[in-house]
């Protein structure tokens, strides 16, 4: 049986995002796979897809209780079920610390307007541990 781990909510100013995306041409390499950067960039405007999936990352670490730095952001990749639902794949030191909080799953939740995206981050772990 499983029960919740954790829960990890986030929300990113779309605009300011955009802003620092400009200003740093080097940032989404940084920050997204491969995959998500393609993902995004079949978009005109691939700022919400992307302030989504940034979004998704600070609410992992939220839903482990861990801050900027215990591990990549490239550690956290949102992919795409054959659904078009949103999964999270967790690589490197996500993926360790995942795995010592017992965490066997995820349930993601993005969400995007004109100015705001969102991401909601649930971790999933065995319930007796």
């Amino acid at each position: 049986m499983t029960g919740v781990v954790g829960v990890g909510t986030d929300l990113v100013e779309i605009d300011r995002f955009r802003l620092a995306l400009a200003r740093r041409s080097r940032l989404p390499e940084r920050l997204f796979s491969d995959g998500e950067r393609a993902y995004a960039g079949r978009f005109r405007d691939p700022a919400p897809r992307l302030a989504a999936r940034f979004a998704a990352k600070e609410a992992v670490m939220k839903a482990l209780g861990v801050g900027l730095g215990a591990f990549g952001l490239r550690d956290v990749e949102v992919v795409r079920r054959d659904s078009g639902a949103p999964e999270l794949a967790l690589r490197g030191r996500a993926a360790e610390l995942a795995a010592r909080r017992g965490v066997v799953a995820w349930q993601l939740s993005l969400s995007h307007s004109d100015s705001i995206a969102m991401a909601v981050a649930v971790a999933l772990g065995e319930a007796d541990r």
